[in-house]
This record gives C-alpha cells, structure tokens and sequence, in this order.
C-alpha cells in the first residue's frame, strides 16, 4: 500500500500519517490561537479534529489533488505538529504545509521534516517541482522556506479567505533540479 510509503524517519523525527488516536494531541497545539493564525483551518473542538483525522485516515496518497496530513513525531511517537502534502493533479509536483506546537518550534525540527519530504518526493520519487502557500506576515515561515532554497513566485493580493476575513497569500517554489544542485554541493563541503 502506497500509504505506508509515507513513513519517514530523519535523525530526530518520524513522519507518518495522523491517524484518529492523535485527535488529543492534533486538536492541542491546532486550537492555539498563534497556531491558528497563520492556519487555513482550525478545529473548534475535539471531535471536529477527530472527524478531520478520520477523514486523513482514508485519503490514498499520490492520487490527483489528495491532501494528506503526516505526523511529525519524536522518536517515543510524541506528536509535536503536523505536516500537509497535496498531490497536485499533474502527478509531478507536491506542495507542503507545516505546523509544529508552539513548544517545539525553533529547534530546526520544521526544517528536518520539509528536507526529509523534499528528499523523498524530489530526489527518491522523481517528481519535478514543490511548492508553498504562506501568508507573507509569517516571517519565520518564509524564513523557513527560503534556508531550504524556495524562491518567491508571486504575491497574490487579498486572495485568501480566512475566518477574520481576506489575507495575502505568497506562493514559494522549489525545483527538483535545483534541490538536486544544493544538496550535491552540501555533501561536496
């Protein structure tokens, strides 16, 4: 099954699918109002994040459009944020979106985990490009995204509907011919 292909493990993380027994845990950090800011979704209680999960549960990676959520653990299986990957419907490009708990942000585990996808779905599967949607308030997440060689594509004005209303949405990039280059110089030095 394809699914179980969507485990990885980096030197501090292990990424798999969010499941309904991390419905506890999801629905802590995800309804943290500086969580949510930044979020396209936020689960008002716990069994809106349960139905969220059950729903994860059965999307079947690499299918046209599917969005599936992967844990983002520590080694004990501790749930410390969570990890979007849409399929887009050309089959050869894959956008991400991250959220850790506001508890573990800073120690680079964000960045582990997108290099780790980017390795997967870049270099492992072959496909041609990845990109991301951030709001362009969110410094550290632009931040993120350009120490891993994204470049900004565009600014799109008041393109985003949130529930406090209409938001600016940037769309970073990164192809796999490029990802290819940094990663060749970064084992060459």
């Amino acid at each position: 099954m394809e699914q179980e292909i969507l485990k990885l493990q980096t030197p501090r993380l292990i990424l798999r699918p969010l499941i309904p027994a991390d419905a506890e845990a999801f629905f802590a950090y995800r309804s943290l109002p500086e969580v949510a800011l930044f979020q396209g979704w936020e689960p008002q209680n716990l069994q809106e994040a349960t139905d969220f999960l059950v729903k994860n549960a059965s999307v079947v990676p690499y299918e046209s459009d599917a969005w599936i959520q992967l844990a983002v653990c520590l080694p004990g299986d501790e749930l410390i944020g969570d990890v979007g990957v849409h399929f887009y419907y050309d089959g050869q490009q894959v956008e991400f979106g991250y959220t850790l708990s506001p508890a573990f942000q800073g120690f680079g585990y964000a960045r582990e985990a997108l290099k780790s996808l980017l390795d997967y779905f870049l270099l492992s599967r072959g496909m041609h490009r990845a990109f991301a949607s951030v709001d362009p308030d969110n410094a550290r997440s632009i931040r993120l995204l350009e120490s891993l060689g994204f470049r900004k594509e565009a600014h799109h004005i008041s393109s985003y509907l949130a529930s406090d209303g209409w938001h600016d949405d940037a769309a970073y990039a990164l192809l796999a011919e490029e990802w290819q280059k940094r990663t060749a110089s970064e084992v060459k030095s």
